[in-house]
């Protein structure tokens, strides 16, 4: 059943199926296997899954747990492409389209390309 409210429970279901799609896709699997290894049950990806949770919970309910700079990250990571951040939006867009009504799951998509535009201007992609 996908869901037509956003909460953060939901929000939590979602970056745990999105990650754990992420690990297994060659393009972007690297770059956080790299900083966060290959197993969401270590600490730092259980901190990183708390992160985005809040992260997202920030952006769509007006939470305000989420202290932090989803930019700045990126910039330590070597060999980032234009492709990567498409087929990250690609990915994040099938698990929104599993997990949400369409109305839904347009509001995410829409918020996720806008910051990854973002993401690649101030990295000049």
């Amino acid at each position: 059943m996908l869901h037509s409210e956003i909460t953060k429970e939901n929000i939590q279901t979602m970056v745990v199926t999105f990650y754990t799609l992420i690990l297994k896709d060659k393009t972007v699997a690297p770059f956080f296997i790299e900083r966060l290894g290959d197993n969401l049950g270590t600490f730092l990806w259980k901190a990183h899954i708390e992160l985005l949770t809040n992260f997202w919970t920030s952006i769509a309910l007006g939470d305000t747990a989420y202290r932090g700079n989803p930019f700045a990250p990126h910039t330590r990571l070597h060999g980032l492409k234009r492709e990567t951040f498409d087929q990250w939006l690609i990915l994040f867009f099938g698990v929104v389209d599993g997990i949400y009504t369409p109305e839904v799951a347009s509001q995410f998509k829409e918020r996720s390309t806008i910051i990854a535009g973002n993401f690649m201007r101030n990295l000049h992609l």
